[in-house]
């Protein structure tokens, strides 16, 4: 060799070697892809606003096993095609490690259908429904009791209280299927009628129909299985219309949301399901936690939907410490061979198809928008 060569030589190899060496300490990336536009951008900005007030905590504290968080997010205004779209995009530009917080049963069934998530090993904990089509599938993983748990506790519920003149609003799509077929199930267990069925259109406010239907039939209790916005709005065109059976409201609901559009007199008595902790639950350190550091945040996007996302993150941030690897497939390992953990007072269990949480509870807003058990 010539020797005028070998200083070069050498440093070209060690270019070489440097480039293919891993990054040190690089980020570990979390991506989500949501609903931050839109009638559903309120959820989509509060699950956001969670997940990222428990990652910038890990931050503070050194990560995860040295290296940070990075929350990466998209906006797929709860369009399916969308959803499925960025999703790719996302994993190829930004390679997560996991993925976090996606938001609607029929946008996360899109995501089943093709396939990319069980292909690429990137699975996503927090996934925003409580359908079984979701519990079921592959690398996706809710943080909270499935919508058919939800419905056979608050029909049971009613039974007991001699309520059995049941209407049922719900979103035409995968989240109000699944609602509507575990109600049909529990009303006759619980010897219920279904006096009468309305849907709206997904992604919209549309229930004028629904209204009309519910006035007619005059039910005693109108189980609504719906989003945020279009409780509100069946709520004030409801009321408004005369209405005055019992409302109860599904989990997926934003109940601070809801009172501040609303107002204290006009959402007194509406009900609604818990499956995640609340901010009174003070007994537990989950929600010690979340209440000092959004005490310590100027996030505005901070609500009481906000729980499921910090969950989540906690969940998530459990679940890396545990892998074998800080890789997307090290976590899906862990995932889907099992897990259990405690989030602070509130317990999980990871594993392939089952429901991490049968957690459910209920609630109703009292004089002045108190939170009555």
């Amino acid at each position: 060799m010539n020797l005028a060569l070998a200083p070069r030589v050498r440093r070209l190899l060690a270019l070489l070697c440097l480039a293919a060496a891993p990054a040190a300490h690089a980020d570990i990336v979390i991506g989500q892809v949501a609903p931050f536009t839109g009638p559903q951008a309120v959820t989509g900005k509060a699950i956001r606003a969670g997940a990222k007030l428990w990652l910038d905590e890990v931050n503070a504290r050194g990560g995860i096993k040295g290296q940070k968080l990075k929350l990466v997010t998209r906006d797929d205004g709860q369009k399916p095609e969308e959803t499925v779209r960025l999703v790719k995009e996302l994993i190829e530009q930004d390679n997560p490690t996991a993925l976090i917080g996606t938001i609607g049963t029929t946008n996360l069934e899109a995501l089943k259908q093709d396939g990319i998530l069980e292909k690429s090993k990137v699975s996503m904990l927090g996934a925003v429904s409580g359908a079984t089509s979701v519990v079921n599938a592959r690398n996706m993983y809710p943080v909270k009791a499935t919508y058919r748990e939800e419905v056979e506790r608050l029909f049971k519920q009613l039974g007991e209280m001699g309520r059995t003149r049941v209407g049922l609003v719900y979103q035409d799509d995968g989240l109000g299927r699944d609602a509507v077929a575990g109600a049909q199930a529990s009303a006759k267990a619980h010897g219920l009628t279904l006096v009468a069925q309305s849907g709206y259109a997904r992604n919209t406010t549309e229930v004028g129909a629904a209204v009309n239907e519910m006035v007619k039939q005059q039910p005693e209790v109108i189980f609504l299985a719906a989003t945020t916005s279009a409780a509100i709005e069946f709520t004030k065109r409801y009321q408004a219309a005369g209405g005055r059976a019992g409302l109860y409201g599904m989990s997926i609901i934003d109940v601070q949301e809801l009172l501040a559009k609303l107002g204290p007199d006009q959402a007194r008595g509406f009900a609604f399901s818990i499956t995640l902790p609340t901010d009174d639950r003070q007994d537990r350190e989950v929600m010690r936690d979340y209440a000092r550091l959004r005490q310590g945040s100027k996030d505005a996007d901070l609500s009481a939907r906000s729980v499921e996302g910090f969950i989540a993150a906690k969940a998530l941030t459990k679940a890396l410490e545990r892998s074998a690897t800080l890789t997307a497939a090290g976590l899906s390992d862990t995932l889907e061979r099992g897990m259990d953990t405690d989030i602070g007072g509130h317990r999980l269990s990871f594993g392939k198809g089952q429901a991490t949480s049968k957690y459910v509870d209920f609630a109703i807003l009292g004089s002045g928008g108190r939170l009555v058990r």
